[in-house]
């Protein structure tokens, strides 16, 4: 005897303007606060943002500022596969979390804790929590933080890889090149927080399982 789920029969409702508007923003607070944890740790993480960490560790640039231009490539991407509702909502939320990151940076402290080995590791745990769990919630409400979330969506679309595991491969190309700007101790910790912060969208992000959207 098979048995089907009461809701397998109803239909996909659209989530109103102001359920994306709320969840949109929901998921830019627990990435950028993820972020800023991270970048606290002098920690990276993976995508473009683990990317502007990078780059703004190793050029002193804000890291708002770095978001902002290396997610720009990526659009003509998105408004060509996606189209321009996603690319709009990706583009809010992107803008936001530059804006976020320097709200951050003035309104929390400095945490010195999270700059030795154990607090590393605290940092990696938290920050990669916030930032996967802010990633999921753009993912479902039709946004994204642009960058190698596309593209990750992109081939789950329309070849049926799971975006966490195609997000994963390509932030571990980010976290080696760490390699050329932290210490390898730092590397090792933030390459562990970047598989955590995958698994969060591998175990939750998978095709057909959410109607919503």
């Amino acid at each position: 005897m098979t048995s089907t789920s009461p809701l397998a029969d109803v239909p996909a409702k659209p989530h109103a303007v102001w359920e994306d508007l709320f969840g949109m923003a929901t998921g830019v607070i627990l990435v950028s606060l993820g972020l800023h944890a991270l970048g606290i740790a002098r920690l990276v993480t993976g995508g473009t943002a683990g990317l502007s960490l990078l780059l703004a560790q190793g050029t002193g640039v804000g890291f708002g500022l770095l978001f902002l231009l290396v997610n720009l490539p990526f659009f003509i991407l998105a408004i060509r596969r996606k189209g321009w509702v996603f690319s709009a909502k990706s583009a809010v939320s992107i803008v936001a979390v530059s804006a976020l990151a320097s709200l951050h940076e003035h309104f929390l402290p400095t945490l010195p804790l999270l700059e030795d080995a154990a607090g590393g590791v605290y940092a990696a745990i938290l920050g990669n929590l916030l930032a996967g769990t802010g990633l999921l919630i753009l993912f479902r409400h039709g946004s994204s933080l642009g960058g190698f979330n596309i593209v990750a969506l992109i081939a789950q679309e329309q070849f049926g890889w799971r975006a966490g595991y195609v997000q994963m491969v390509l932030d571990l190309c980010v976290v080696l090149g760490a390699l050329f700007v932290v210490p390898v101790s730092h590397v090792l910790i933030s390459a562990l927080g970047a598989a955590l912060l995958n698994v969060v969208l591998v175990l939750n992000h998978k095709p057909g399982r959410y109607t919503g959207y």
